[in-house]
């Protein structure tokens, strides 16, 4: 490639990509010097790694990183393993596979805030599932769902939300996988397990990996979720930094919490990323 088409596609990805790289840089320098005592919102701004002891020695940043990163593995981990079965299903076209999609693919268009409060109205003291199980005889009186201490509540709304991009993503690469090489695989005596493990499994990898991240970097920084249907007894990273900012104006210790989320994100995306292909390797055999 001569310097002067280099130059030419770089002007021309310039006017979006530079726009992107610059506001997400901004913010980003922002967040990380504000984390270090700079642009203080109440008070003196200098470098200082006091904000950063406190909020460490907190066991509240302790617990609110365990729970973010529990609910965005087990979001992650649990779509990709819901998705992979349906995304084989829906490998080749049948009668009503547009509509089973399009239904599937649906919850991809209901804002997550819109889905919490219908949730709520399912699992709520005097919501429908307590309704529905006083009618059964199953229990006497009403059973508290709603904002249970594991967090099983906002995992549920995750695994609703995410599966489908996960589908989406592993629906595509499943299609594109030749039905000459399945075939060859079904003739030379493998299952239906033996084939997903050294088959379609590692053709999909790139798939499953940006399924993994962009749900794990989504789920670890969800707000609306854990606001409205979340446990009370623990706070998830971005709840914490909100509440940071909202006491007292405490403007950069909320700023090490949301540089720690960010942290938590490129490290857990990319770890997951690389447990799989790991795990793949090792399927293969």
């Amino acid at each position: 490639m001569t310097l002067r088409r280099t130059l030419t596609i770089a002007a021309l990805l310039t006017p979006g990509l530079g726009l992107i790289l610059v506001m997400v840089g901004s913010v980003f320098y922002i967040a990380v010097a504000q984390s270090f005592g700079y642009y203080n919102l109440s008070g003196e701004s200098a470098f200082s790694l006091d904000h950063w002891r406190d909020v460490l020695g907190s066991k509240q940043f302790g617990r609110s990183l365990g729970y973010s990163a529990y609910i965005a593995i087990i979001s992650a981990l649990g779509s990709i393993a819901i998705a992979y079965p349906l995304a084989i299903w829906m490998r080749k076209p049948f009668r009503g596979s547009l509509v089973v999609g399009s239904l599937l693919k649906a919850p991809l268009f209901v804002p997550g805030l819109v889905a919490a409060f219908l949730f709520l109205n399912v699992i709520a003291y005097h919501g429908v599932l307590n309704q529905f199980l006083i009618w059964t005889g199953l229990t006497d009186a009403p059973i508290r769902f709603q904002n249970d201490r594991n967090g099983f509540g906002v995992i549920f709304l995750q695994l609703w939300k995410n599966m489908p991009l996960a589908l989406l993503l592993l629906t595509g690469a499943v299609q594109g996988i030749s039905d000459e090489v399945v075939d060859a695989a079904r003739d030379l005596g493998a299952g239906p397990l033996a084939r997903f493990r050294k088959v379609i499994a590692p053709l999909t990898v790139q798939a499953m990996q940006a399924a993994l991240i962009i749900i794990f970097i989504g789920a670890a920084g969800d707000f609306a979720f854990q606001v409205t249907a979340g446990p009370t007894n623990v706070q998830s990273m971005a709840q914490y930094m909100v509440f940071l900012k909202t006491s007292f104006g405490r403007w950069n210790q909320a700023a090490v919490v949301g540089v720690s989320l960010m942290g938590l994100a490129l490290v857990g995306a990319l770890g997951l990323a690389g447990l799989a292909r790991l795990t793949l390797r090792g399927l293969k055999w």
